[in-house]
C-alpha cells in the first residue's frame, strides 16, 4: 500500500574527500567508485547468540560477535571486475575483518580511531543481476570490530544502471530494506460498476509466511483486508477502513469524519490506526497455515444518510464456517466496492532480505442484482521502491489458474511494471449465503 527517488552517487578524483583518500590504493583506485550506504542495503542476515548488532540509518553497530554476519546487496547490469571498499574506524585496538562474494573469502587487517577508507579486494563477477556481500569479524583486540557507513564498489562491472537504495530522501534507507510492494489491480470491466461482495482466496505456499508480511486479499478504495505474520507466535486476519479525513494522526480526525464500529466478530480487537492516512482497523490473532486456501470476503451498503457500511467476514477450511470480523461505517461516502485490489508488502525492515510470495485465486463480485461475476484479468504494479530502480526484487503473474505476487529476497526474474495477466474463471462460483450473512 506504500507508494513511495534516482541519483548515482560518485566519489571522482579531481576532489579529495569522502570515498578516497588520495595518494593510497593507487593500484587499486578506480574513478567510478559508487557509495553504498549501509544504512539501506544491509541486513544482519545471521545474528549471533546473545549479541546486539544492528542496522541504523548510520551503518552497523554493537559489532561484537564473530558469529554476526552483515550481508549487503547490489544489483550488477554487467559482468566484470567488482572492486570493495569500506568506509570504516576502529575505536580501538586492531580487527581482522573477513569480506565474502560468490564464496569467495579475503581477510583485512586494520587499525586506526580516524574514518578512512580500506580495500578489500576484487572479484571476477561472471553474471548479472544481484551481488551478496558477506562481512564478518575474524578477530579483533578492542571493544568492537569497526564502525562501518558505507562500502564503495568499483570496477569494470559497476557502471550507472547498478541498483541499489541510493539516498535516504524521504526515508528510502526504511523502504528500501522493507523491500519492494506489489499489486495486483483487478480488471472489473467485465462485472459491472456495482460490486457489493467482493471474494477472493490466498494460499501462502510452505516457507514464505516471513515475519514481517501482509497478504492483503480484498483490497478496495476505502480500505483493505488480508492477513499477517506479526511474530514467531502472532498472526493477524486485519480489515482497516480509511477515514476521509486525510491525515496519519487519528486523534486529529473530526468526529464527524471518524470510522464508527458496528459490530465486530468474537476475539476481534478493534480500534484506529494512523501512520499511512487514519481510521478504523480491526483483527483477530488467528494461527492461519501455510498450504491453506482461506477465503476472504467484503461487502459494501451505502446508506441514504451520506454514509457506507463496509463489513468483512473470514471463512476459516478448519471449521467450515465464515467469520465476522468487523463492520464499519465510514462517513462523507455512497459508493460500492471499487479499485479492487490485492497486494503483498513487508513491514519489517529487518526481514527485508528474504523472499515471501502468494497465490491469490477464485476472484468473484457479486452486483445489486445479486449475481456472481468472475473476474479473470489483473494488472501488476510496485510501489515507488520498485519503479525508482531501487529494489528490483518484484514479481508477479499466473501460475497453475492463480494469480500471484512475489517480493524481495533478491531473485533476478523480476516482472515488469503494468504487465496484464488472465486466468480461466471457475465453473462455478463459491458457494456462500450471503442474506444468511448481513
Amino acid at each position: 500500500m506504500l507508494i513511495l527517488g534516482l541519483a548515482i552517487l560518485i566519489q571522482t578524483s579531481q576532489v579529495p574527500g569522502r570515498g578516497f583518500i588520495q595518494g593510497k590504493y593507487e593500484d587499486n583506485f578506480d574513478t567510478s567508485k559508487q557509495i553504498v550506504s549501509l544504512g539501506g542495503n544491509s541486513w544482519l542476515t545471521v545474528k549471533a547468540r546473545g549479541g546486539s548488532e544492528k542496522v541504523t540509518n548510520d551503518g552497523w553497530i554493537n559489532w561484537k560477535n564473530t558469529d554476526a554476519v552483515f550481508s549487503t546487496y547490489i544489483r550488477l547490469a554487467k559482468p566484470g571486475t567488482l572492486k570493495v571498499y569500506g568506509l570504516l574506524k576502529i575505536p580501538e585496538g586492531e580487527s581482522t575483518i573477513q569480506c565474502t562474494i560468490n564464496n569467495i573469502s579475503k581477510n583485512l587487517s586494520i587499525s586506526g580511531k580516524e574514518e578512512q577508507e580500506k580495500y578489500f579486494g576484487s572479484w571476477d563477477i561472471s553474471h548479472t543481476g544481484y551481488i551478496k556481500i558477506d562481512i564478518r569479524g575474524i578477530r579483533r583486540t578492542g571493544e568492537l570490530f569497526a564502525n562501518i557507513s558505507e562500502l564503495h564498489i568499483a570496477g569494470t562491472a559497476v557502471d550507472a544502471n547498478t541498483a541499489y537504495v541510493k539516498n535516504n530522501k524521504e526515508n528510502y534507507f526504511y523502504w528500501g530494506r522493507r523491500g519492494p510492494s506489489v499489486h495486483i489491480n483487478y480488471d472489473t470491466f467485465e462485472t459491472g460498476n456495482d460490486a457489493e461482495w467482493f471474494y477472493n482466496e490466498i494460499t501462502i505456499p510452505d516457507g514464505n509466511d516471513v515475519i514481517g508480511s501482509y497478504f492483503m486479499a480484498n483490497g478496495f478504495k476505502e480500505g483493505y483486508f488480508g492477513m499477517q505474520v506479526n511474530s514467531a507466535t502472532e498472526r493477524h486476519i486485519l480489515f482497516s477502513v480509511w477515514s476521509p479525513f486525510q491525515t496519519d494522526d487519528p486523534k486529529s480526525i473530526p468526529d464527524d469524519k471518524k470510522i464508527i464500529l458496528i459490530k465486530k466478530g468474537a476475539n476481534v480487537h478493534a480500534g484506529e490506526f494512523g501512520n499511512e492516512s487514519a481510521g478504523g482497523q480491526s483483527f483477530l490473532n488467528y494461527i492461519w497455515k501455510t498450504g491453506t486456501t482461506y477465503g476472504f470476503l467484503v461487502h459494501a451498503q451505502p446508506m441514504k444518510d451520506d454514509h457506507t457500511i463496509f463489513t468483512a467476514y473470514f471463512f476459516t477450511p478448519e471449521t467450515g464456517k465464515w467469520n465476522l470480523i468487523a463492520s464499519f461505517s465510514r462517513p462523507a461516502t455512497h459508493t460500492y466496492l471499487k479499485r479492487l485490489h490485492s497486494f503483498l508488502e513487508n513491514f519489517d525492515p529487518s526481514t527485508g532480505y528474504i523472499s515471501r510470495k502468494a497465490y491469490y485465486g477464485n476472484q468473484w463480485v457479486v452486483n445489486t442484482n445479486g449475481e456472481w461475476k468472475p473476474i479473470t484479468n489483473m494488472t501488476f504494479t510496485g510501489d515507488a521502491t520498485a519503479q525508482k530502480g531501487y529494489r528490483m526484487d518484484y514479481g508477479g503473474g499466473e501460475e497453475n489458474n492463480l494469480f500471484f505476487l512475489r517480493n524481495c529476497g533478491f531473485f533476478n526474474n523480476s516482472t515488469k511494471l503494468r504487465s496484464a495477466f488472465a486466468h480461466k474463471a471457475n465453473a462455478e462460483h463459491p458457494s456462500v449465503d450471503l442474506k444468511s450473512l448481513e
